[in-house]
């Protein structure tokens, strides 16, 4: 479609976002989906126009006009925070409604005395790995995506880090830049299934796994749920901050926003 229409930019790549695509399809809401790599298109069912490649303040205008934008629904993941900045300015700089939807999280953070998985540790950052000594001489497992993985590399002396990867060519050569040896690498997409994920961190003897809060999701309930029973230290990436303008909770109000948005 050109420009002309009126249409809703849906901001995807997750889980999320393939199900809000579906149900502004039920609900006859005309749309285009941005996502950023080619393997992440395969989402979406085959009748839903999908944007690939990566916006920038110097082509995010001219996608706009194209698709003739009324609205953005970002259902981008949770760590992706420069994506939703981008939206926010566009949004503001266009005078365009904005609409966040933020997946629930599992737990708002480590304060909750009546939680019973007391093996796990939240962070800020992943230097407070070390400056907490909560690596030191350990195996580690590491499921925080492959673009943080270049910030364990001053660190692979001082622990046996492994990683879980996405199966593509540049995951595998981020982790290989790192300095991850190519016997603790497994490259697999998500999610896996509860057996699988046990027997790899079985299979590997891991002590400690670093992941991000990512909710349920992106697989953080099976994560706690497996540390448990198996007692292993797990240590949680808590969520980056940013004032939304408009922020909802569920698939519904997203859709209901989503609506109102193109009125």
């Amino acid at each position: 479609m050109t420009s002309g229409g009126r249409r809703l930019w849906l901001i995807g790549g997750t889980g999320d976002s393939a199900e809000l695509a579906a149900q502004l399809r039920a609900s006859a809401i005309d749309f285009v989906v941005t996502v950023t790599t080619p393997a992440a298109r395969q989402l979406y069912s085959p009748d839903v126009e999908v944007w690939v490649g990566k916006l920038t303040e110097q082509t995010a205008g001219e996608f706009l006009r194209h698709y003739g934008i009324a609205g953005i629904l970002d259902a981008s993941h949770p760590f992706a925070i420069a994506v939703s900045q981008l939206a926010i300015a566009m949004a503001q700089r266009h005078g365009l409604s904005y609409l966040r939807y933020e997946r629930p999280e599992t737990a708002a953070d480590d304060s909750c005395d009546s939680r019973a998985d007391s093996n796990i540790t939240w962070i800020n950052s992943y230097c407070d790995l070390v400056e907490g000594g909560l690596i030191q001489g350990k195996r580690v497992l590491l499921i925080i995506g492959y673009r943080a993985l270049a910030q364990f590399q001053p660190w692979q002396s001082m622990a046996c880090l492994h990683a879980r990867i996405l199966p593509s060519p540049l995951a595998l050569q981020a982790a290989l830049a790192a300095g991850f040896d190519p016997r603790r690498l497994i490259a697999l997409r998500p999610p896996l299934s509860l057996a699988l994920e046990t027997a790899l961190w079985q299979q590997w003897r891991i002590e400690v796994v670093v992941a991000k809060a990512s909710g349920q999701p992106g697989g953080e309930p099976a994560k706690r749920d497996i540390a448990s029973r198996l007692g292993t230290s797990l240590i949680l990436l808590r969520r980056p901050t940013l004032s939304y303008p408009h922020l909802v909770r569920s698939l519904a109000a997203a859709l209901d926003g989503s609506r109102a948005m193109l009125l």
